[in-house]
């Protein structure tokens, strides 16, 4: 959930790790520190707020340095303050080390190092670490990696950490475990980044460490190598395939605002090369060679948290419907703690932005454990999920900075679509409907910039509604997840109280909340559902509530019931989820401005939740 930078070259390395570290602020964090191979030991410098405020800071100092490591923090284990700020120091200050993760036996290992006579300072899990390396590189006479490696072998828990020490001014040691951590591999220089953000200003080759490696730098090189035995690893080196251009704002005032504007792109992306119009079908590439049991499972699961179990949700909508497959769909938080009916005949899938997701992780590696079939659904190439699962399916959406998921989610849905399609051809699925459905998602990318090129009726919705405290979100069938996401990204950046309900359910419970003030955002396309939800609408109107509808035709019935009426493209059934929840998205994004919020980096939140 925090932010990792690490520099060791020829270059100063203060600024390569300021703008690492704004790079990487749509994680979500609320302090950030630095430290620095400077004047024969090691300077740190660190501030509870933005990055912004470190920079006014150093910008007094003349540091040279051009070996170092910098954090942006994200608080569990004490208050975002400068104390408990990384990185963390050991008592005469010639350790320094920042963490992302939580150390679960922080506490049975402060004891031991407490009764060494060792001082702590914070209130931080992370600040053990660095006591018990540097206890073990002075007490054990071990070099200083090493030390960092025994001292691992004693944690329980995720950490992706960067350590120097003052002895060493030529050398980073880093290691992960949970947590991921990226090396960068430039001409004569290394960097290091819990993601790759910051390092794509300045090379494309890539090394994704795994869980339970290190890696150790000096200027002459690196080496990787087990943290359980101290064997060598062979890497692999990858290639980026994303540019700078696309992790910044452009012309836009915030990233939300561009990548809502880039589904228009993304969705057809996603779907390159995968459509096949005249067989009505999709084929899927990453998944090809464990084809034969994904087509004879008798059961799916769909695992994932937040956005990407909305996703999910659709996800057993189509799969049910169109190929008959009994799917179950869990938070992955949940399904890693309770007994589930997996074996051999059973297909998993995990479904992540950002492929690092700690509990989706522990869901996959759950799976595998009982012979289940693994199948990945992310966003980020080298990624945990993406290296640890049987098979799996790229969602091709490029780098999202909101921390609030849009431009992934629509893709997760598209290739659950093409999933379902694909498995609905194999098993019942006549040619025609397969043409039919194939045909509707080939126009997705029309149809979006349709949606995008006509906002004003949404942000006029905004403006009026902008001082409401309580939205409600209704909708039937495979729009019942569009409204749960609908009301996730209202709460998630503007603060706003709210629900997302089965249509039907609001009479038992919800409806005691409707009155005047109470905003009700319907989803109603012309479907089988349309009778139904249209007397949903006529109960909320006949108690005075305020009635957004969110339609594919505008009729004389809902001009008369709705208050605000939005209007999209006509599409297929299956394939509307994926365009109704773009207005959903603006109208969640324009009420967030209108009320002052920090849209692209919400309170408390992270962009990639890399711990329980």
């Amino acid at each position: 959930m925090c932010g990792i930078v690490g520099y060791l070259g020829n270059k100063p390395a203060t600024p390569i790790l300021i703008q690492g570290l704004k790079r990487l602020e749509y994680r979500g964090y609320d302090s950030a520190g630095i430290a620095l191979y400077e004047a024969g030991g090691i300077q740190v410098v660190k501030r509870s707020g933005k990055v912004r405020a470190l920079e006014e800071v150093l910008q007094s100092q003349a540091f040279t340095a051009t070996v170092g490591m910098a954090h942006t923090r994200w608080a569990t284990h004490g208050a975002p303050t400068d104390e408990n700020a990384h990185p963390h120091v050991n008592g005469d200050g010639t350790t320094a080390l920042i963490h992302n993760g939580i150390v679960e036996n922080y506490q049975v290992l402060k004891h031991q190092l407490q009764k060494k006579g060792i001082t702590f300072r914070t209130e931080t899990d992370s600040e053990v670490l660095v006591h018990l390396i540097s206890d073990l590189f002075r007490s054990e006479q071990l070099s200083f990696s090493e030390a960092v490696r025994i001292a691992l072998q004693k944690v329980i828990g995720a950490y992706g950490i960067v350590v120097m020490n003052a002895s060493q001014p030529d050398q980073l040691v880093a290691a992960r475990m949970g947590s991921p951590l990226v090396l960068g591999i430039g001409e004569g220089e290394y960097y290091l980044g819990s993601d790759a953000s910051p390092i794509v200003d300045h090379t494309r080759n890539v090394i994704y460490l795994d869980d339970g490696e290190m890696v150790v730098l000096t200027s002459d090189g690196y080496e990787i190598k087990k943290i359980a035995d101290n064997q060598a690893v062979v890497p692999t080196v990858t290639e980026l395939t994303w540019s700078v251009e696309e992790i910044e704002k452009g012309h836009f005032p915030h990233f939300m605002l561009k990548e809502i504007h880039d589904q228009q792109q993304t969705i057809v992306d996603t779907m390159r090369g995968r459509l096949d119009l005249e067989a009505g079908t999709a084929h899927l590439g990453g998944i090809q060679d464990c084809l034969p049991r994904i087509e004879q499972a008798s059961r799916f699961y769909i695992t994932a948290c937040g956005t990407s179990w909305h996703a999910g949700l659709i996800g057993k909508y189509l799969l049910e419907e169109l190929a008959g497959i009994p799917v179950h769909v869990e938070y992955a938080s949940e399904f890693r703690y309770r007994r589930t009916i997996l074996d051999s005949d059973t297909v998993v899938i995990a479904i992540s932005q950002s492929g690092e997701t700690a509990d989706t992780l522990a869901a996959v590696r759950k799976a595998k454990e009982e012979g289940a079939l693994t199948m990945g659904i992310c966003n980020v190439v080298g990624s945990s999920i993406a290296r640890e699962t049987h098979c799996g399916i790229y969602t091709h959406a490029g780098p999202e900075i909101g921390v609030a998921s849009t431009k992934a989610f629509t893709a997760q849905v598209t290739v659950l679509s093409m999933l379902a399609l694909m498995m609905g051809r194999h098993n019942h699925l006549s040619l025609a409907e397969g043409r039919r459905i194939a045909g509707a998602m080939q126009s997705l990318g029309d149809m979006t910039r349709k949606i995008l090129s006509n906002s004003d009726p949404i942000e006029q919705v905004a403006r009026e509604n902008a001082l409401a405290e309580h939205f409600l979100y209704l909708g039937r069938g495979l729009n019942f997840p569009v409204a749960l996401e609908g009301a996730l990204k209202l709460k998630e950046i503007s603060y706003i109280h709210a629900e997302g309900y089965p249509a039907a359910e609001m009479k038992h419970g919800p409806i005691a909340l409707i009155d005047v003030k109470m905003p009700v955002v319907f989803i109603a396309p012309h479907d089988s559902t349309y009778e139904k939800i249209l007397s949903n609408i006529q109960e909320v109107k006949s108690r005075k509530g305020r009635t957004i509808i969110l339609t594919d035709r505008i009729t004389s019935d809902l001009k008369e019931l709705g208050d605000y009426l939005i209007e999209i493209p006509t599409t297929h059934r299956n394939i509307f989820p994926i365009l109704a929840v773009i207005p959903l998205q603006l109208l969640a994004y324009y009420l967030a401005v209108l009320r002052g919020c920090n849209v692209d980096q919400p309170r408390n939140l992270a962009k990639s939740v890399t711990v329980e």
